[in-house]
């Protein structure tokens, strides 16, 4: 699980700037390692030009009694070779103590080891990294094409972390369509059975927890630091391909700014680091200096122009989340303004809009109609502030020092069901509203949430509503190019008018002599069922099983029509379910 930019591993590469936790022992053995072996070439270079001198003394000396042995000393290995080989441990680039000599070269000994410093250092990075587990979950997905079945179960493995109260944070795509979870912490041969208490798809997390109390024992939970600085230090630590035990790596924050979630198809606030990350890391934490947790790993860039780009899940997304779960005992989701806009940056569009020179907002384009705001925000409105802050032309609010982010992150620190006052210019007068947050649901939802697709099929015509897991089973990955146009248009743009409302299509049909004529339909969608508009796939089945017209008669995109006999379709349709082994004519989630 976890692919570049796609389901949470990211490749990344380690920088040499960081010190913090295990990789801290790792650069710093590297660097005295370096220095170590530089000074010990030094030692022996210079040993190496006045060894032979005195060797040439002794060998004179020998040439008269017994010559042999002088020859015999060439093939033996030289001791700055033996010495580097056996160097396993950190050591001070202090310069090694000569030696008396012993059979005609110069005896070295390395330095004491910095012992103390070891250990102080292992202090604090053994607790941290006792707490990261490695993920294992079998995975058994919905056909989304052909959605009275499943497709075959794989398995995977990623990381997480232990938390407070007995949990473990990992990643919503390292756990997604689970039907088995297992946890190993460090160290251990045994794997432990998961429950999973939440999955917010939107930001990428999931948190588990193991009934039984041996899992948590001698184990301390990871405490959780503030949002990093630029060039602040970070480690990535867990279990990715390569290798079976835990990885260390490390790098700075190269950006902190609101990213493109791919997984949740959201944009809330992350973290861009030029650590390693690959398949595998996914749900690992990203530790500062101090051995706190400051992120999640879960997404990775790959691209011929870009190296070294990893994401991480900052800590005021992974707080919303626990916050959410500990207030409504399960996960409600980032909330929406549900509103369109448009920069105000040209002067005169400005000027247009009645707005005052000391003044900056961002216009609204379209509002959804299912959001609480579509009766009191307009189109041409222009938001000037959000609970107080003042947003720029640019849709931009002040951060930290010296950086601005999207004024969306505003909107995604409030939780469902929150309200926040918007101050809004309309015909030059200044408006405020207490407006009500929620989650908004798309015409096209971006994930299902781990329910099974719905269907319906009459005379081999196979009805599904749209979603983005669907397009992706039709069109593979690259949907966004090789969809139909009209399907990609309602896609970016639609907005449902209902919460309930669905883009039902004819995703095929299952050929046989009640549907001659009409085997080439594929993904049109459904306009109309007898005249009477189609607003889901539940009303479309039920009106087509309520019938008592004499035909059935579908109006389609592009002015298609299909028009069956009511009473030859429905007795076709069992032989036709029949033929194909399917055992039901709609989903489960269309019979109640």
């Amino acid at each position: 699980m976890g692919e570049t930019r796609k389901r949470g591993r990211k490749p990344k590469a380690p920088a040499s700037t960081t010190e913090t936790m295990d990789f801290q022992y790792t650069s710093a053995s590297n660097a005295t390692q370096t220095d170590y072996v530089a000074a010990q070439n030094d030692v022996f270079s210079a040993a190496n030009d006045s060894v032979p001198t005195a060797a040439a003394a002794a060998a004179a000396k020998n040439d008269a009694n017994n010559p042999a042995p002088a020859r015999r000393g060439r093939g033996r290995p030289r001791k700055s070779e033996v010495g580097h080989m056996e160097d396993t441990e950190p050591h001070a680039a202090a310069s090694p103590e000569r030696r008396p000599y012993q059979n005609g070269a110069v005896v070295l000994e390395p330095p004491p080891q910095p012992v103390a410093k070891w250990e102080s250092v292992a202090a604090r990075v053994m607790p941290a990294m006792d707490a990261v587990v490695k993920v294992f979950c079998v995975h058994t997905e919905p056909n989304y094409s052909l959605p009275w079945q499943r497709k075959r179960q794989y398995s995977s493995s990623s990381s997480g972390f232990i938390i407070g109260g007995k949990r473990v944070l990992t990643n919503a795509h390292s756990v997604e369509h689970y039907t088995q979870v297992k946890l190993k912490k460090r160290g251990s041969d045994t794997k432990y059975l998961a429950t999973v208490l939440a999955i917010g798809t939107e930001c990428d997390i999931a948190m588990l927890t193991v009934s039984d109390d041996e899992f948590w024992e001698g184990v301390s939970p990871v405490e959780f630091g503030d949002l990093p600085a630029l060039q602040d230090a970070v480690t990535v630590v867990g279990y990715p391909i390569g290798g079976d035990t835990i990885s260390v790596t490390s790098g700075v924050v190269s950006r902190i700014e609101i990213l493109s979630y791919v997984h949740g198809s959201t944009e809330l606030l992350g973290l861009q680091i030029d650590a390693a990350i690959n398949s595998g890391n996914s749900g690992g934490p990203a530790f500062n200096d101090k051995g706190n947790c400051v992120g999640i790993a879960f997404q990775s860039l790959k691209h011929e122009d870009a190296e070294n780009i990893g994401y991480v899940i900052p800590t005021p997304v992974i707080m919303h989340f626990i916050q959410d779960y500990e207030k409504n005992g399960a996960y409600t989701g980032f909330p929406i303004l549900g509103v369109e806009w448009q920069k105000m940056e040209n002067p005169d569009l400005r000027l247009a809009m009645g707005m005052k020179s000391d003044q900056k907002g961002v216009r609204i384009r379209r509002i959804e109609p299912t959001a609480p705001e579509s009766h009191l925000l307009k189109p041409s409105d222009v938001i000037l502030s959000f609970d107080g802050v003042k947003v720029a032309n640019d849709g931009t609010v002040p951060f930290r020092h010296g950086e601005r982010i999207g004024f969306s992150y505003l909107v995604s620190q409030k939780y469902t069901g929150d309200t926040a006052l918007v101050k809004v210019l309309r015909d030059s007068k200044i408006l405020e509203f207490d407006i009500k947050l929620a989650t908004h649901r798309r015409l096209i939802p971006a994930h299902t949430s781990g329910t099974p697709p719905s269907y319906y099929i009459i005379a081999g015509f196979v009805f599904t509503a749209v979603t983005v897991p669907y397009l992706r089973s039709e069109y593979g990955k690259d949907y966004e190019f090789d969809a139909p146009v009209k399907l990609l248009d309602k896609h970016l743009h639609a907005m449902a008018e209902s919460t309930d409302e669905q883009l039902v299509v004819i995703s095929q049909v299952l050929v046989a002599d009640i549907n001659i004529g009409y085997e080439d339909i594929v993904n049109t969608q459904v306009l109309a069922f007898n005249g009477k508009p189609v607003k889901n796939l539940k009303s479309l089945a039920n009106m087509v099983d309520n019938s008592n017209d004499e035909y059935l008669r579908f109006d389609l995109e592009y002015q298609q029509i299909v028009v069956l006999h009511a009473k030859a379709a429905k007795a076709a349709t069992l032989d036709i379910l029949t033929t194909h082994r399917i055992s039901s004519a709609m989903s489960d989630d269309l019979k109640t």
